[in-house]
């Protein structure tokens, strides 16, 4: 499910309840828990917190025209998700992740490689979300994107 949206505010209206109220709580556990110089922003159809070409002018490999992407959440079909990049490229940071979850009673863990799926909007542990958030700074994550 793609949703056209210009910002954030815009995208988060165009959604129903319950996942509507799930995705503000679940954007505010993610800005609350983000380290300094990350951007929240739209990309790819998704509420996005990038790497702003100021402070990584190389951008996405994928794309260098936009910034570099770092955790991004989305109302999909069936779930919302949430994409989280440093999940892929820090095994710690999974491993801390995936017990994390176990201890947070939020029901069977449901994730890809990057992408964390909560079929249910009274299961999210926005608590454990703004905790992820707040794992990797800036510079960490340039520092691994910069050595892959």
């Amino acid at each position: 499910m793609k949703i056209e949206a210009a910002n954030p505010e815009e995208y988060i209206n165009q959604l129903q309840e319950p996942v509507k109220s799930a995705i503000a709580s679940l954007r505010e556990a993610v800005r609350r828990g983000l380290p300094a110089g990350f951007q929240e922003t739209m990309q790819y159809g998704m509420i996005t917190w990038v790497v702003p070409h100021a402070i990584y002018p190389a951008g996405y490999r994928a794309n260098p025209k936009d910034p570099l992407p770092f955790l991004s959440i989305a109302a999909q079909k069936n779930h919302i998700a949430l994409y989280h990049l440093g999940l892929y490229a820090f095994p710690k940071l999974l491993a801390w992740f995936q017990a994390a979850y176990l201890q947070a009673d939020a029901g069977r863990l449901d994730m890809g490689k990057s992408c964390v799926r909560f079929k249910r909007a009274d299961k999210i542990p926005f608590g454990l979300i703004e905790e992820l958030a707040g794992k990797i700074t800036v510079n960490e994550y340039i520092q691994m994107v910069s050595q892959a």
